[in-house]
């Protein structure tokens, strides 16, 4: 599958998932937009790699996605330097757990308008320009915390639930311009955070890495095995993919049967 000519942001594509993706859609050819926050030397350095590794170009923008003036910045950056923007991958997202009584207000704003209102806000500032050309890409991705829920969890569980619904309306407002919207729902996938998990788990318990790897996919996983950040980016490029083409308003799942049961 080429996606040369195609420009595509990925929020929160600095580490982890987002990174998978972003490196997926530059070696199916795609022009990249970097978004996330770090070092500002490595992230410049991702950048430098990417564009010499894939021939393709890039470039990066530390939008904070919670405010939806850096967000509609972002796209209209994407559109000046780099001609247009043809797909939106809404990654970006961070996590909180405590009891409902305990879940700090702040910290319950913050998951909510990172993990949901930034997808929005992209959307709001990309898809006028996609429906323009006819052809666009929204792939959100959710969780499968999206479709059922974990104690807590609230935030997370109903803003990846938000996302989700977003999805579907998102998709039938675009049915017929030329645009799809979809979401994909990751289980367990083992990022640089999840491995930090494990170990500060093994740490506390005494046991191993291996032991707890186990015990952490077993609690919800049927599949006894992590995702990685490549098999997430599969899904992605299958939506992007002409494919894909009457896939809209819907969500796959990539949790080694977590939502199954």
């Amino acid at each position: 599958m080429s996606l040369r000519g195609k420009v595509a942001l990925v929020t929160g594509s600095t580490s982890g998932i987002g990174l998978g993706i972003a490196q997926a859609l530059a070696e199916a050819g795609a022009d990249i937009v970097f978004n996330g926050f770090g070092d500002p030397a490595e992230i410049e350095a991702l950048r430098r790699e990417t564009e010499s590794r894939y021939g393709i170009r890039a470039i990066a923008v530390p939008a904070d996605v919670s405010k939806p003036e850096d967000c509609a910045a972002m796209v209209a950056r994407a559109q000046e330097e780099l001609g247009s923007l043809d797909i939106l991958v809404n990654n970006a997202g961070i996590q909180f757990t405590a009891d409902i009584e305990d879940f700090p207000i702040e910290k319950w704003n913050q998951i909510i308008a990172i993990n949901l209102s930034g997808a929005f806000y992209g959307m709001h500032a990309a898809l006028p320009g996609m429906k323009a050309k006819g052809w666009g890409r929204v792939v959100n991705i959710a969780s499968a915390h999206g479709l059922v829920g974990s104690a807590q969890k609230s935030a997370y569980v109903a803003a990846k639930h938000g996302i989700i619904g977003l999805t579907k309306v998102a998709g039938l407002e675009n049915a017929n311009a030329g645009v799809t919207v979809n979401a994909v729902c990751p289980g367990w996938v083992l990022t640089p955070l999840v491995e930090k998990q494990i170990a500060d788990r093994a740490r506390a318990n005494g046991t191993t890495e291996e032991q707890e790897s186990h015990a952490l996919l077993a609690e919800k996983q049927p599949m006894l095995r992590f995702s990685t950040p490549a098999h997430i980016a599969a899904a992605v490029l299958y939506l992007c993919s002409d494919g894909a083409a009457t896939v809209t308003g819907t969500q796959i799942s990539v949790d080694g049967g977590w939502v199954a049961r």
